[in-house]
């Protein structure tokens, strides 16, 4: 079958270069469709159900609106955790389903669970759905700030003219504005004016309703025409809403207007939310995008619009899209990454010239590398996969394996051809047959080593979750790689080897090998020779390296995925629950203060308080301030200490220091923005919050621990108006009817709309804010009784300050606090141990609570024993090919002794550049084993060949090492140096994943290849002396 595959691509040289043209074109045509992004989709299957609920406290919120919500979720199908928030008005239900779940079906299930809760949810109450976004959620920030402008002014172009022209945008799911002030039509009404009117809150109620609405009249035909008919009664002129006739007064005759007994004015709604950009006051639009959409086109589309809106803003209004820019961190990324496949491919084409000596042959190899590539693209459009740091990292793994098919073959088949030219003229074999036989000899030992590289990566396809989903598209591509290497090595590369080499006047001036290749073999023919004499001390030294590698691994630490350099930060700083927004904002306009005092820091743009509904909203005592930095002559660490060092010495905040996607991807895994999140189950708040701020106290002094906080869900102060039910009864006052005024009266009812031209406002009704503000005129507002009369609201409730939760978080239908931190200089693993034993022997819960630990480290933990059991099976299925190709367990045995040699120099790699092993580097060594067997069958195989012709053992030993010594340290040193790129810019926006993987390939193929070349002949020998 392979032999009438390389017959083939001799026989019709026409139609394979062809093919090989093709390949070509749609390659390339395949990299202008695919989509460009940083990461595969990471999209956990998560619904979000939002609420509104309309001003209730944290404690109401979550019985009467997030518990039925959660109890009717958790039975949903595929359903694996339940998460919500209770605060202030709001509540969030994050629905998390099973990995693998298609979230559109997703949505359908929570949809259907939905229609039961109308019954049980308070009135006027509805859940919605947020709208469907990708983990990597906001992909830019948009800025409106002015010098002259209002920032009412701007809030409403944001509202109006910027939110639906990028809504308009194909990819985007969502737009959040916070900051400014929102434009509202307000009824501020006069308790002592509606006293002396006799005019009730219920009278006004009823009023505004229909202050401003238009009626349908149907339509009048007349001479031989047909008219609409429309009553006008809308109107936006606030002089003839005051002029709405309420009722007529006592005496029958005088009418009572709205302007007599309230204000009707255009305010700013409530404030929930301050913005601003490099600390001065901004509107800010975060903008999501759709899951599984291009994240460059979507930007490049919403910049466009953009562009031309600003034209039609006013002169002194500046809108700045360089806040948060997603795309400026997949671009970096992406081309980190691409030129590092291009440094690689230059290091391979270097070598392959050194050794080979011959443009020629070196053309031929390097062939292999644009056609596989580009193969490897088609493959994975077809797939519908988009190009990515981790599918482009697997090319770039790949790139030295790709031309090892191709070298092992040029190498071989070169060769022959020169042998065969020293031939006299009667005794030489036509090019044809000398090309296939030089191809044939060596197709089991490349097709046998390729499907053992491919068996080695089959445990990454057994990762699940988060891991999975990122590490399984480089596996893919690395694989496809190599598959189209070995499918050009057997039909282009003979071709070529037979057009390009077999010229008679070409081989008369190639009759040597290379220089380099003459004074490797000769010194190589020396030190084998001493090794074979020497056996016992070659295999004691190797054993010793072995011991001391297993002994290093050992000591090291462990972590899921290297840090990203994302080149921005996302801070959250949270002070004390309780303060008001405005003090809020104050505290977060010194953070931005100081840290644009930082040298590096470029920008900086701060979200205090909550925007609109929005399931990434934050508390009124928090805020989210995003940096954008360029580091200069301070490390990143070092830059990050001083931003740590700044922000501790603020007082009054608590403040957490990750990345834009890093932070994202922590909340994803355990709802909590940071590496490591303790969680703490229990019943009663204040229990909760005290075992919390006891654990810790405790392990606050753990090296390497940082950003150590506690989730504020501790009581706030809280207004309540307890209703004295015996004076109600007296003055005739229902309970329905004091409720009502109450959420009537000071939280703002929304009556109606109003429009100007397109736009819509909310109309709405409330007392003065001297009423909302004052305790004391809190008491003085005055409420209707059954005749008529008013009453102080202090005759019919008591008015107390209490405490009450701010806010409370649930896992699962249980209350929980989560204690969160981060870790720098150290591992995450080694510090979670020490924490998870100071808890054993020092924190004593109360009874019926529990403790929780989440975070990337559990995701690590998962991912290592999954592969661990994967790899023993991937090794068994090396083994079976292994003696699939000898028919001998021993020589299938001895290949396999290339594992333990190439993990000694994949460990002290590792030592030497971070003395932590991640999940990455574990798929090092994984792609290592594949790589590194590879040599072992072409030396035995080449043994076997040798002593098949009658050469005595030790004769063919240092002839077939010899004879393989050029392909095996060409096909190592062309996998390890392609990786150099990736090595030295391992800190690069992109690299970050790859270069744990290159470092252990690179140091494991030095070793493994140095090691290979004495070991194996040594215990070869060795085990045939013994059989013999």
């Amino acid at each position: 079958m392979l032999s009438k595959i390389i017959r083939f691509s001799l026989e019709n040289k026409l139609l394979v270069l062809l093919g090989a043209v093709l390949l070509v074109i749609g390659g390339y045509y395949s990299s202008r469709q695919m989509d460009i992004d940083v990461f595969p989709d990471l999209t956990a299957p998560t619904v979000v159900v939002m609420t509104d609920a309309h001003r209730m406290a944290a404690e109401e919120v979550e019985r009467l609106v997030t518990f039925p919500i959660e109890t009717s979720m958790n039975g949903a199908t595929n359903v694996r955790r339940v998460r919500s928030a209770s605060m202030m008005g709001y509540s969030f239900v994050w629905v998390e389903f099973d990995w693998g779940m298609d979230v559109f079906r997703a949505r359908q299930i929570v949809s259907e669970k939905m229609v039961t809760l109308s019954e049980v949810l308070p009135e006027g109450i509805t859940p919605v759905l947020a709208p469907q976004s990708s983990v990597m959620g906001e992909i830019l920030f948009v800025g409106l700030q002015s010098d002259s402008t209002s920032m009412m002014d701007l809030r409403t172009m944001a509202e109006w003219i910027v939110k639906p022209a990028v809504l308009a945008t194909g990819g985007v799911s969502q737009v959040t504005i916070i900051g400014g002030d929102l434009r509202q039509y307000q009824i501020i009404a006069d308790p002592v004016r509606m006293n002396t009117y006799g005019v009730t809150m219920d009278d006004i109620e009823s009023v505004g309703k229909t202050l401003s609405v238009n009626s349908a009249g149907g339509v009048m035909r007349d001479f031989g025409n047909e008219y609409a008919l429309r009553g006008m009664g809308r109107t936006n002129e606030l002089e003839e809403m005051g002029r709405t006739f309420i009722k007529y007064a006592a005496d029958g005759i005088s009418p009572i207007v709205l302007s007599d007994v309230a204000t009707v004015q255009i305010g700013s709604a409530v404030k929930m939310g301050y913005a601003s950009r490099n600390a001065k006051d901004a509107v800010i639009l975060s903008i999501s995008k759709q899951p599984n959409i291009n994240t460059l086109k979507v930007t490049k589309n919403i910049e466009r619009n953009l562009k031309d809106i600003q034209k039609s803003l006013p002169a002194d209004v500046t809108m700045d899209t360089k806040i948060f820019r997603q795309a400026d961190f997949i671009e970096a990324a992406v081309n980190n990454v691409a030129r590092a496949l291009i440094e690689g491919a230059v290091f391979v084409i270097i070598i392959l010239f050194l050794f080979l000596g011959s443009f020629r042959t070196t053309v031929i190899s390097v062939i292999a590398i644009p056609l596989s590539l580009l193969g490897t693209l088609i493959v994975l459009h077809l797939l519908g996969m988009n190009v990515n740091t981790m599918t482009l990292g697997g090319m770039c793994i790949a790139i030295g394996s790709l031309v090892d098919d191709a070298i092992i073959d040029v190498e071989n088949v070169y060769k022959r051809l020169r042998q065969n030219h020293l031939k006299p003229k009667e005794q030489r074999e036509s090019a044809f047959m000398v090309v296939f036989n030089g191809s044939s000899e060596i197709r089991t030992s490349i097709i046998n080593a390729t499907f053992i590289t491919i068996a080695a990566f089959m445990p990454l396809f057994f990762l699940s979750g988060m891991e999975g989903r990122m590490l399984k598209p480089l596996g893919i591509s690395y694989i496809i790689a190599l598959f189209m290497s070995l499918i050009v090595a057997m039909t282009v590369t003979p071709l070529l080897c037979k057009m390009i080499l077999s010229d008679d006047r070409y081989l008369e001036k190639r009759d040597k090998e290379s220089w380099i290749t003459r004074k490797l073999t000769n010194g190589y023919d020396k030190s084998l020779r001493w090794a074979l004499d020497h056996k016992k001390t070659v295999i004691i030294s190797t054993c010793t390296l072995l011991v001391a590698a297993v002994a290093v691994f050992f000591t090291m630490g462990r972590s899921f995925l290297p840090d990203f350099n994302e080149g921005s930060l996302t801070i959250t700083a949270v002070s004390k629950p309780g303060i008001s927004l405005e003090e809020s904002n104050r505290l977060g306009h010194i953070v931005e203060t100081e840290l644009l005092d930082i040298p590096e820091v470029s920008s900086t743009a701060r979200r205090s308080g909550r925007g609109e509904l929005d399931e990434h909203s934050q508390s009124t005592n928090s805020a989210e301030i995003d940096v954008n930095f360029t580091l200069g002559e301070r490390t990143q660490e070092e830059f990050l200490t001083d931003v740590r060092e700044r922000l501790a010495s603020i007082p009054g905040i608590a403040a957490t220091v990750g990345q834009p996607l890093g932070h994202r991807i922590d909340h994803m895994l355990t709802g909590t923005r940071a590496a490591i999140a303790i969680k703490i189950f229990g019943t009663d708040i204040s229990e909760l919050f005290m075992t919390a701020n006891r654990l810790k106290d405790e392990i606050s002094d753990i090296q390497g621990l940082v950003d150590l906080n506690v989730e504020q869900q501790t009581e706030t102060p809280e207004i309540q108006i307890r209703p004295n039910r015996d004076m109600l009864a007296r003055y005739g006052i229902t309970m329905e009817e004091f409720n009502h005024y109450v959420e009537l009266a000071f939280s703002g009812e929304k009556l109606a709309e109003v429009f100007e031209g397109q736009r819509s406002f909310d109309l709405v009704l409330r007392l003065d804010e001297s009423y909302v503000n004052s305790i004391d005129k809190l008491k003085s507002a005055l409420i209707s009784t059954g005749t008529g009369a008013m009453v102080p609201l202090e005759d019919v409730a008591d008015i107390v300050s209490v405490g009450g939760p701010n806010s409370i978080s649930r896992e699962n239908v249980q209350r929980k606090i989560v204690v969160s931190a981060n870790v720098s200089g150290r591992d995450v693993v080694s510090v979670v141990n020490e924490i998870k034993d100071r808890v054993n022997d020092n924190i004593t819960l109360p009874e019926g609570y529990r403790i929780e630990y989440g975070g990337q480290f559990q995701s690590a933990k998962d991912a290592s024993r999954t592969l661990l059991i994967m790899t023993v099976i991937a090794l068994m299925i090396i083994f079976l090919l292994l003696y699939g190709e000898f028919k001998d367990v021993s020589l299938s045995a001895i290949t396999l002794l290339n594992l333990p040699l190439a993990v000694i120099g994949g460990v002290f790699a590792i030592f030497i550049s971070s003395k932590v092993v991640s999940i990455p580097a574990i798929i090092g060594f994984i792609t290592l084993f594949g790589i590194a067997t590879r040599n072992g069958i072409l030396l035995i195989s080449r043994y076997f060949t040798i002593e098949g012709h009658g050469t005595s053992l030790r004769n063919a030993i240092i002839e077939g090492s010899k004879d393989r010594l050029t392909p095996i340290m060409m096909t190592a040193l062309t996998s390890a140096l392609a990786l150099i790129p990736l090595v030295i810019n391992g800190s690069s926006s992109g690299n970050e994943i790859q270069s744990p993987m290159a470092v252990v390939v690179l140091g494991g193929l030095l070793t493994s290849t140095l090691l290979n070349i004495y070991v194996i002949p040594v215990v070869y020998e060795l085990v045939h002396k013994k059989k013999q």
